[in-house]
């Protein structure tokens, strides 16, 4: 995704948008969604076990995107991060709750980064270890976010790294994770994944 294309100079009506346009950054990725892998011509690397979306519940305006005459433009109120962080338990309850996981160390996390106010807000929310959002730290330091191609980035990273240091899964040697994706709405895509071993 090109998010460049939201920049703009400051302007004293608009201070705010400056925080979000220093966020951004570019970039371009793909996937291979598929069934049933041939394994000797296949290589997975994850498997996606569910996906849900949920608009969170008072907020409505909480991200907007208006396509203007000066051109594509962005609008984060200030609580974005609250508003994640104070529903994201609810989605892992209804993503996890059928497998039984209540220990939300004990998978491995791919969060679309919006921002170090919404990782750190939403560690402290649920208790999460600092290691549990590497991968996802490492690529907002790297590229900024890049809208919805962060979380394939991240998902690169996290199977890189754990190759790198000799873990048993690309889920940093978990079997099971989740995916969130954070958007205009405000929604939250939630994705249970399932690593697969490391040959």
């Amino acid at each position: 995704e090109i998010t460049a294309v939201t920049f703009r100079g400051p302007s004293d009506s608009h201070l705010d948008s400056m925080v979000g346009q220093a966020l951004f950054g570019d970039g371009a990725a793909a996937l291979i969604v598929g069934a049933d892998p041939d394994l000797f011509m296949e290589r997975p690397i994850f498997e996606m076990v569910s996906a849900s979306q949920t608009i969170l519940p008072d907020s409505e305006g909480a991200i907007d995107g208006h396509l203007r005459e000066a051109g594509l433009t962005f609008h984060l109120l200030k609580d974005v991060p609250g508003l994640i962080s104070k529903n994201i338990e609810r989605s892992l309850k209804e993503a996890f709750g059928p497998l039984g996981i209540e220990d939300w160390n004990s998978v491995f996390w791919m969060a679309h980064p919006g921002g170090p106010a919404i990782l750190d807000q939403v560690e402290e929310r649920v208790g999460l270890r600092p290691e549990r959002m590497r991968a996802t730290r490492e690529v907002l330091k790297e590229y900024g976010n890049m809208s919805s191609a962060c979380v394939l980035f991240i998902m690169d990273e996290m199977r890189r790294w754990s190759a790198t240091e000799g873990l048993p899964t690309t889920g940093e040697g978990m079997e099971w994770g989740v995916l969130f994706g954070f958007g205009p709405g405000l929604t939250v895509e939630t994705v249970v994944l399932r690593s697969v071993a490391i040959n």
